[in-house]
């Protein structure tokens, strides 16, 4: 059984997932795009994409979707096929699982029947691009009451943000813009919505090649769903137990290789809020220190990641001043040289050069 520490784990993930070296490669070329990237605030998928690649962000082979956990990401148009049948609930009780809320106590017990009535109301709603508030006032008419509750704001039911966005992909919805002028839009050649999943199994394997090795624990949470649900398609014939540090857990086999020589990774990187790398769910892996991960993964509004030398140093935050210059602000888990803080000033055009403006201020807390 092959035996590693949290270090090899880390470099092998920082490097699986693009970010010990910047190619050129187009965005739908880099291999994260598997796996999805998320857009946690609007623009945030092109820093993560600029921590990968000095190409152009522009890529119309990419799609923005409700993806993994009903979370918008940036996918690849060729991939919508196989995803929507991936992503689809592997059960009823995998149905429930991915949807209870307090707001529709009912509503998980429609089970996978919640995900067609949405699915279907969408595709019969959503024929040209259309602002969110308007999708969600005609889908929240077609769809079952336990679905919806009652707003008290505006005085009318809306449907859950929980069962809206995991049956968007299934209802052949773009998200096409975010923030107060939302819009949402069909998606071109959209897939037929699933009679039934097809594929967990290589959704799963996707996951623990880019932030494995792990179990069926970290993949249900992932995906908002359950272990017991994950160990019901795990691929055990396609994977190899490791132990990390006396646990077990697991890796595609033929990866085991790249996890062994997985080696140092110098340098810096910013990495967006929920960047593909912190999707990780065993974050003990990622920031073993307890306070700092309350730092980097926080009930509101997460920062930004600073990598050095492979590990997570510290935060950062973003502030436009102007339309020319974005401001980072940065937090230190410890300190930094005067060398290595060239290093990250250097790095912080990268960010400037994601969100289009042409200067960066770069400030250390």
């Amino acid at each position: 059984m092959v035996d590693v520490d949290r270090a090899q784990v880390m470099a092998y993930r920082v490097a699986t997932l693009g970010l010990a070296e910047r190619g050129s490669a187009r965005p739908a070329d880099l291999p994260v795009l598997d796996l999805g990237v998320q857009e946690y605030t609007p623009g945030s998928a092109q820093v993560a994409l600029a921590a990968r690649t000095s190409a152009d962000a522009a890529d119309d082979r990419l799609v923005t979707v409700w993806a993994a956990r009903g979370a918008p990401h940036l996918h690849r148009r060729a991939d919508l096929k196989t995803l929507v049948r991936q992503l689809w609930p592997i059960s009823d009780a995998d149905a429930a699982a991915r949807i209870k809320s307090g707001q529709i106590p009912e509503g998980a017990k429609l089970g996978l029947e919640a995900f067609r009535v949405t699915a279907q109301a969408f595709r019969d709603v959503v024929k040209e691009p259309m602002p969110r508030g308007e999708v969600s006032t005609e889908v929240s008419q077609r769809v079952p009451e336990a679905l919806t509750y009652e707003c008290r704001s505006c005085r009318a039911r809306h449907i859950a943000g929980n069962i809206w966005q995991h049956s968007g992909l299934a209802g052949g919805v773009e998200v096409q813009s975010r923030g107060r002028d939302a819009m949402l839009g069909p998606l071109r050649n959209a897939p037929p919505m699933p009679k039934k999943n097809a594929g967990a199994d290589e959704l799963t394997l996707s996951y623990l090649r880019f932030l494995g090795p792990a179990g069926p624990l970290e993949v249900g949470k992932y995906l908002g769903s359950s272990t017991a649900e994950m160990k019901s398609v795990w691929p055990d014939d396609r994977l190899t137990q490791v132990t990390v540090e006396g646990r077990k857990v697991w890796l595609p086999a033929d990866a085991v290789d790249a996890l062994e020589a997985a080696g140092p990774v110098p340098g810096v990187r910013f990495v967006p809020p929920m960047d593909p790398l912190l999707q990780a769910r065993d974050r003990d892996v990622l920031v073993p220190d307890r306070e700092q991960q309350k730092e980097v993964w926080r009930i509101l509004g997460n920062p930004g990641a600073l990598l050095v030398d492979g590990e997570v140093a510290g935060v950062w935050r973003a502030k436009m001043s102007g339309k020319k210059r974005v401001d980072l602000t940065i937090t230190t888990f410890g300190s930094l040289s005067a060398a290595r803080r060239k290093q990250v000033e250097k790095e912080s055009v990268e960010v400037a050069r994601a969100r289009e403006v042409p200067e960066v201020k770069v400030v250390f807390e």
